[in-house]
């Protein structure tokens, strides 16, 4: 089968991207992908989107990006309800060193038009009555950041890419991509080949594997991150409270169940996407430390999915020196879902050689050639 472009990962950031190159009137995007719809992180993930970031690129991304979901349903003409809330992120500071770090982040933010604000303790108070007033010293809030349905989400854009000619396959995994020279000229899955010159790597946590099949070092790793969903209870917290010390998120979503999660920095670097009964204990612990009423709440499921962990905990989203028609889309360390609006726009003017709509060139796989010059985003969980 001839293609002309061939995306692998259905995700969200390969929607998003397969929706904005026949937005712009590419044809011959097909899209395949090892599971079902939304099986990879998109499927499991928290969903939050949040504009407050420390690096300027992940805040341009992410403000960029909320603006799109602000209208998302009626750009794509989804006929659904996309769940979105905007009632904010409220970030809690426990140290003085996060404190100094978080002065800095709004300061960056506010430069960049995002309108997050320093909170004293007594006023995040007002806004979640709930929270242990000893388990923190200040907070940061943005009322512009919330949360979406990431299934709706992902669904509005398939649907939108559909409408627009894209193709799409599941449960097709790729084993070979073929090369002459420095030149893709197939790929061969465990159900057709296809006959192309251009293919996106936007495989997530597995884009290391797929990059090594044309002999490109990726430097991601998987992590599993965990999360556990609450039963569902009247309505008690408008923002995510999120605190990067204390590692932990915590969303009230709209049919009233608490979503909360936590990163475990002994985690082994696979694939696996388990959950245990330590992140169980250990998040019962934090949550009611922090806000002691979620203690009376009983827990109906958790489970765990993939971070495409970067250096850097930034995406990388570029083209490939080493072989032409390869574009890689990853490393996004938990946060992808966020930022596939950006991702989707950023990656189709890369693709067609438009003039980017912001300077890409920091999110490119080249930057990890000098490990010394790069900035970590420290605004991870």
């Amino acid at each position: 089968m001839k293609v002309n472009l061939l995306i692998i990962g259905a995700g969200i950031s390969g929607v998003s991207i397969a929706y904005n190159l026949a937005k712009k009137g590419l044809k011959g995007i097909h899209v395949i992908d090892k599971g079902y719809f939304t099986s990879g992180a998109t499927g499991r993930c928290g969903a939050g989107v949040r504009m407050q970031w420390a690096t300027e690129m992940n805040c341009l991304l992410a403000k960029k990006s909320i603006e799109f979901f602000e209208n998302a349903a009626q750009i794509l003409e989804y006929q659904g309800n996309l769940e979105f809330k905007q009632e904010g992120y409220l970030m809690l500071a426990t140290t003085e060193a996060e404190e100094r770090q978080f002065d800095l982040n709004v300061k960056l933010q506010n430069r960049l038009g995002i309108p997050s604000k320093r909170l004293s303790k007594e006023e995040a108070l007002k806004i979640v009555p709930h929270l242990n007033p000893d388990a923190f010293l200040s907070a940061t809030f943005c009322q512009k950041d919330g949360h979406l349905n990431p299934f709706k989400m992902t669904e509005a854009y398939f649907l939108a890419a559909q409408k627009l000619g894209v193709t799409f396959s599941f449960f097709e995994e790729a084993l070979t991509i073929e090369k002459e020279g420095n030149k893709i000229t197939k790929v061969i899955t465990n159900k057709a080949t296809y006959e192309t010159n251009q293919v996106v790597n936007a495989a997530g946590a597995f884009a290391k594997e797929i990059g090594a099949m044309v002999g490109v070092e990726i430097p991601i790793y998987a992590e599993n991150h965990e999360i556990l969903a609450t039963e569902p209870v009247e309505k008690m917290q408008g923002p995510m409270v999120m605190s990067f010390s204390k590692n932990i998120y915590c969303q009230q979503v709209p049919h009233g169940a608490f979503l909360m999660g936590r990163s475990n920095p002994n985690q082994p670097h696979n694939h696996s996407v388990e959950s245990s009964w330590e992140f169980l204990d250990e998040m019962a612990k934090t949550a009611v430390h922090i806000m002691p009423i979620l203690g009376k709440l009983r827990v109906v499921r958790q489970w765990g999915g993939s971070y495409d962990m970067s250096p850097d905990r930034q995406p990388i989203l570029s083209g490939c020196d080493e072989v032409e028609g390869f574009y890689i889309v990853t490393g996004f360390s938990g946060h992808g879902f966020m930022l596939a609006p950006m991702t989707g726009i950023l990656m189709s003017e890369l693709i067609l050689n438009e003039k980017p709509s912001m300077d890409m060139s920091s999110l490119h796989l080249n930057r990890f050639k000098d490990m010394d010059t790069f900035h970590v985003e420290k605004s991870v969980v």
